[in-house]
């Protein structure tokens, strides 16, 4: 090729390099400029991938704290059995509703949902007549304390003398799904013997 190159003449040779210029021109116009703008693109993919490593990194960083939060809200509450927590919760509606002299008209069926991973649901309906301060005190000290009692409907209608409140209520109290009962202080001294 160099032999051949060198065998031109002067005008000969600008015209082969014009040509081989041209050639090059043509190809990167062809082949190479149409993804210039894959750059660009390429350089926002590379930035949301670096930002979301960073997320990921700050997320695996708070690991421990997650853990000790969830050791927290596993032991807060009290413990109370599996097979006694549909007991413990009708009898604290009923204790609840004496002590703040609300009388119970009506209750359903009670129902058990188990979708959350720490939490096992006992869901209660329930009729209640009483007197406006009498039913906010109920609603009140039922969900106060470590009960973990909540409201989750509320319907409210006067009753027909116009004297006292119709409630239809449904109650929903959380308990721990594999709660771990606390150590006994008789059982520690028995294994260590």
């Amino acid at each position: 090729m160099k032999k051949y190159f060198l065998q031109l003449r002067p005008l000969e040779r600008r015209l082969a390099v014009g040509g081989f210029v041209a050639l090059i021109v043509v190809l990167n116009w062809w082949f190479v400029w149409p993804y210039f703008s894959d750059w660009s693109i390429l350089r926002g993919r590379l930035d949301d991938a670096q930002k979301k490593l960073k997320l990921y990194q700050a997320t695996v960083a708070q690991i421990p704290d997650y853990q000790a939060k969830v050791k927290t809200f596993e032991s807060q509450g009290e413990f109370v059995a599996p097979g006694d927590q549909a007991i413990n919760f009708t009898r604290a509606i009923q204790s609840q509703s004496s002590a703040s002299g609300v009388a119970i008209v009506n209750t359903s069926r009670q129902l058990t949902r188990t979708n959350d991973a720490f939490f096992v649901e006992q869901i209660q309906n329930i009729n209640v007549t009483a007197a406006d301060e009498q039913l906010v005190d109920f609603l009140y000290k039922l969900g106060s304390g470590a009960s973990m009692i909540r409201v989750r409907d509320l319907e409210l209608q006067p009753d027909s003398a116009h004297q006292h409140l119709t409630a239809n209520i449904k109650l929903v109290a959380s308990y721990q799904k594999n709660p771990t009962a606390p150590a006994d202080s008789k059982s520690v001294t028995a294994k260590a013997k």
